[in-house]
């Protein structure tokens, strides 16, 4: 989730610069911090006999995600401590503290058959479909 800024005139305000003041209040840490969602983006697809679940999170370790299936619901969640150090920062965007993605399976969705791997800062995970889901095409003939 994002804040959107939302210029109603076209940047053809009355007083040029108020813009300018209210964009650099909402692009505060202070601000920002607390109104935009601190979770990793996730791409979503589907192959003949796979689905695939990217999530890209730089900056972790394949021990900081936990990865569990309960009932027909994928969840990918990360804890961690925050840093304790003596960098200021000026502007922090990428630090993932903690989160919790979860995503509903297909019926389709073998979950005995899942795979997990996690490199350059992306998590892959592919979940087999089962059999039944591999659907041969063949053509239906008129009669």
């Amino acid at each position: 989730m994002t804040l959107v800024k939302f210029n109603r005139d076209n940047g053809k305000a009355l007083m040029p610069g108020v813009n300018d003041i209210f964009e650099s209040i909402f692009n505060d840490t202070f601000f920002s911090d607390r109104m935009v969602t601190r979770v990793p983006a996730v791409n979503i697809s589907e192959s003949g006999d796979h689905y695939h679940i990217e999530l890209a999170a730089p900056g972790l370790k394949k021990q900081d995600f936990k990865i569990n299936v309960d009932r027909d619901q994928l969840s990918i969640s990360v804890e961690q401590q925050s840093e304790n150090n003596d960098r200021k920062y000026n502007k922090r965007e990428y630090s993932y503290s903690s989160f919790v993605r979860s995503f509903t399976l297909p019926e389709l969705a073998d979950q005995d058959r899942i795979e997990a791997a996690y490199e350059d800062g992306v998590l892959k995970i592919d979940v087999a479909k089962k059999e039944e889901a591999k659907t041969v095409s063949r053509q239906i003939e008129l009669k």
